[in-house]
């Protein structure tokens, strides 16, 4: 299951940001540093209309979204790399996501304490990049030590990791998040991805602001942006607070909120649209009359993969996968009428599987 991480400075509105996300309230929001020192787990539902209208159509009461694991991960101080404040864990932790939201606080209340003492987001961006870089640098340089002596002996696996961790040792002297197919080369990509570093993972900026600011931000959420932009990032203005009120309300009740406000999705849908932008995923869809399934592959993959998906015997015994398009389906209303009309098709392993497919995988054990 995907693994994103929500980090932040204490006091940024992780914690509260995160119980809305599972619409749980087991994670201890208060206003004093490290208040979450485990970290709490929880999976969300990806949000998709098609499930509930292919559900009605397939005649079945059984919907399995996809998901996705949000890790509310313990507050990060200036010092964290070298174990200052909960900085051992919060590292340990954060290595296990796949993709990191980074909570950053984008409104004034004097009522809520800041760990520096004043309000400012580049600050507090710049604060856990440092942290990150210096600790992943510290163990690209304990692997330099190790795989220097081997290089020497002229073995050509050797020297190719060498020569990336050199030029990730020097990208992590800028202290910033890096994106490994920016910097280095195809025979390269595999070694650099195959570090795990911190500094490379995909960063989500959740911008937290007030319920005034959510429609058209403020200064802070502009320099937010503005640094996101030239770092390949995605920035997603929430309001923590709107959001647990959202988790508390019925369907009807929070699209009516959200429409006072003058905002057409909640936050978290589209932070969780951003993870999959960001990732490179899509959705295909498994529809009968057991249930209606959905599952997640990157984008690219071909069919046998995401065979693989439901079952490893699905894509070593892979065939053929029969495919219908999503508006197809919901056009004509049934498998059969789809195939009556041609638009119900066969593919071979070369197909990439696109967003929306409706898959049903023909295999031999």
């Amino acid at each position: 299951m995907l693994r994103t991480g929500i980090v932040g400075l204490p006091n940024v509105g992780k914690s509260t940001l995160f119980n809305a996300l599972t619409s749980a309230k087991n994670a201890q929001s208060a206003n004093y540093p490290f208040c979450t020192i485990e970290p709490n787990i929880g999976v969300v539902n990806v949000p998709d209309e098609r499930l509930p209208i292919l559900a009605k159509l397939c005649k079945t009461d059984v919907i399995i979204p996809t998901a996705i694991e949000f890790v509310d991960i313990a507050g990060l101080v200036k010092g964290a790399s070298k174990g200052e404040g909960l900085g051992n864990q919060f590292l340990h932790n954060i290595r296990e996501v796949d993709a990191i939201i980074q909570v950053v606080r984008c409104f004034d209340d004097p009522n809520t304490i800041h760990v520096a003492g004043k309000v400012s987001p580049l600050d507090d961006i710049e604060v856990i990049n440092t942290e990150l870089a210096l600790a992943d640098l510290a163990s690209v340089e304990k692997q330099i030590a190790k795989v220097s002596k081997v290089a020497k002996s002229g073995d050509k696996t050797a020297v190719l990791t060498l020569s990336v961790l050199e030029k990730m040792q020097n990208l992590l002297e800028e202290a910033t998040f890096i994106n490994i197919n920016d910097h280095f080369v195809d025979d390269e990509i595999p070694i650099a991805k195959g570090l795990n570093l911190m500094s490379t993972k995909p960063v989500i900026y959740a911008a937290n602001v007030s319920e005034y600011d959510l429609k058209d931000g403020n200064n802070y959420t502009k320099q937010v942006q503005e640094y996101a932009s030239k770092h390949k990032a995605e920035v997603v203005l929430i309001s923590a607070k709107i959001e647990e009120e959202l988790a508390e309300l019925g369907e009807e009740e929070a699209k009516e909120y959200l429409s006072e406000l003058g905002i057409e999705d909640s936050g978290i849908n589209r932070m969780i649209k951003s993870v999959y932008r960001l990732l490179n995923l899509l959705t295909f869809i498994t529809a009968g009359e057991k249930e209606v399934h959905a599952w997640t592959v990157q984008k690219g993959a071909k069919a046998p993969q995401a065979a693989g998906v439901i079952h490893t015997d699905f894509e070593k015994g892979f065939i053929r996968a029969e495919i219908t398009p999503y508006e197809e389906f919901v056009k004509n209303g049934s498998y059969a009428a789809c195939k009556d009309k041609g638009v119900t098709r066969l593919e071979g392993k070369d197909y990439v599987v696109q967003d929306g497919d409706l898959v049903h995988f023909r295999f031999a054990v």
